[in-house]
Formats: structure tokens, C-alpha cells, sequence
């Protein structure tokens, strides 16, 4: 390298060349998203975090809905070489690989070029947008959105006193994956409690109802509902041996919302798992 840059003009090609290498590391402030690892080949050109703001993301009919939360937004392009790139599709294919190795799915794709992805993991849920508009150059998008610090925990005391006084009572906390019915280790706490409130009631009949929003088929979502319903119930049955006699799953899907399915708040309401006093 020495001997090349001798010389005025080796010089100023090597300074240019120099340049061109440093203008190829990650901007200085910006890193990978924890849940995700880069594209061979590619450094963060531009990158910005806000602790709370919107994106535009698409529901699995490709209908646009606006998620808030965490947001962080990343630029990746590719580093010069003589290499051949990645086609767009790789490049989307890569994140919903990644995603479902994590317990993610995908949500809705656009072409060859978009893809949204979803994940709900330790009671956020991660809502991910990814454009690869070629390959020298793809842009992701992710906003994390804590929902068990929003939703109010199961109680046997408050649970038992809505069923006195209107035959029902709502149970948030008890969570599932996305478009699945297993129950998730999470759910515990919630779990707790919808046992203690029969073991301390024995006499108490409940019809176990699982509800959804209004996101996907009506006939999928009420087949996914009563499977939910199900699975409350195994829970309640295996684990805290709660009789079988005492519990009856039913599923209503989106047809008995608490809130508007409008909003992702209103969303996250809709979804849960009610009591009712048989």
C-alpha cells in the first residue's frame, strides 16, 4: 500500500479510496435491532429511535392499521466489492425466517419487495415492517409495544365481584402467540387466580368464553376462540385440578367486542378470556 500511494495521484487515490472504505462502517449512534442480525455485507447508513410513536402497519388482509410504541428505524446498504447482491426477495425471506425461528409469523406481504411480520414475546408485541426496494438497500422498521404493564391482572376478589354483580368477569393476562391457542408460561399469574376464585367458590359453575378482535376471518376466529377456550380450560383442570364438570369452553371471536376494533387499544381489550356464571 505504500509503494502504490507514492506519488500525487497514488495519493489522492488512495485518499479517495480511503474514504469511500470509512463511508462504508455503521453511522456512528447506530446499531442492530436486538432481535434481529444484518444482511451479509451490509452496514447501517442511517438509523433513528424514537420511545414512542406510530407506523403504518398491515393486518393480514393487507388493510393498513396504525401501531404505537417503541419505534426504531434502521437503513442497511450494501458495501461495494464486486460482489453480487441479494434480490429483494432474499432479503425478505431472510427477516420472516429469522422471525419464525423466534416465535414470530408473518403477517401480510406486498410483491417481492415488502413484508410485515409480527412477534409477541414476554408480553410485548413486536410489530415489524421490512422494504427491500433492490438489493443494495433495505430498511427496517420495528415498533415494540408493551402490553402487560397496560392490562389489568387478574384479581380472584374483583373477578368473583363482577360475576356477582353482572355474571361475568373479564380475565386479561392470559396470553397466547399470535393465530395459536397454546397457552403461554406468562399466563401463570392470571391462571392463578381464575383458580383460586373456584377453589375458594366451589359451588361456582363458569362458562369459559374466548374472544378475539376483529383481525382475520370471522369462521377462522371463532374456531381459534373456542380453541383457546380449551386450552384455559386444560390449564385449570391439569395443573390446578380444578373438576372438568365446573368449566364449559365456548368461542365468540370478534362478535362481543368490549372496545372499537378501530384502534390497537380497543384491539388489545377485545382480546380475552371471559367468565361467565353458568
Amino acid at each position: 500500500m505504500k509503494r502504490i500511494c507514492k506519488g500525487l495521484f497514488p495519493f489522492l487515490y488512495c485518499l479517495i479510496l480511503a474514504t469511500v472504505v470509512a463511508a462504508q462502517t455503521d453511522r456512528p449512534g447506530c446499531k442492530d435491532h436486538p432481535l434481529f442480525t444484518r444482511m451479509d455485507r451490509f452496514y447501517l447508513s442511517y438509523c433513528r429511535e424514537s420511545k414512542f410513536d406510530q407506523m403504518d402497519f398491515r393486518d393480514e388482509k393487507g388493510r393498513t392499521v396504525k401501531v404505537e410504541g417503541k419505534l426504531s428505524y434502521l437503513e442497511y446498504r450494501i458495501q461495494t466489492g464486486g460482489f453480487s447482491p441479494p434480490s429483494s426477495l432474499q432479503i425478505i425471506r431472510n427477516f420472516e425466517n429469522a422471525i419464525r425461528k423466534i416465535g414470530g409469523v408473518k403477517v401480510f406481504q406486498s410483491g417481492t419487495d415488502n413484508i410485515w411480520l409480527k412477534l409477541e414475546k414476554g408480553g410485548n408485541v413486536f410489530y415489524v415492517y421490512v422494504r427491500a426496494p433492490h438489493g443494495e438497500t433495505y430498511y427496517l422498521t420495528v415498533v415494540e409495544k408493551e402490553t402487560m404493564a397496560q392490562e389489568v391482572a387478574a384479581d380472584a376478589q374483583s373477578l368473583l365481584s363482577d360475576i356477582q354483580s353482572k355474571g361475568s368477569a373479564s380475565v386479561y393476562g392470559i396470553y397466547f402467540d399470535f393465530n395459536k391457542a397454546d397457552v403461554k408460561p406468562e399466563s401463570e399469574a392470571a391462571l392463578k387466580e381464575v383458580a383460586k376464585l373456584l377453589q375458594e367458590n366451589p359451588t361456582l359453575k363458569v362458562y369459559v368464553v374466548g374472544h378475539t378482535d376483529n383481525v382475520g376471518g370471522l369462521d377462522y376466529n371463532l374456531k381459534l376462540s373456542k380453541a383457546r377456550a380449551d386450552a384455559v380450560i386444560r390449564e385449570l383442570t391439569v395443573k390446578y385440578k380444578i373438576s372438568p364438570d365446573r368449566l364449559k369452553a365456548f368461542g365468540l371471536a370478534s362478535l362481543a367486542p368490549v372496545a372499537t376494533n378501530k384502534t390497537e387499544e380497543g384491539r388489545a381489550k377485545n382480546r380475552r378470556v371471559e367468565l361467565v356464571e353458568q
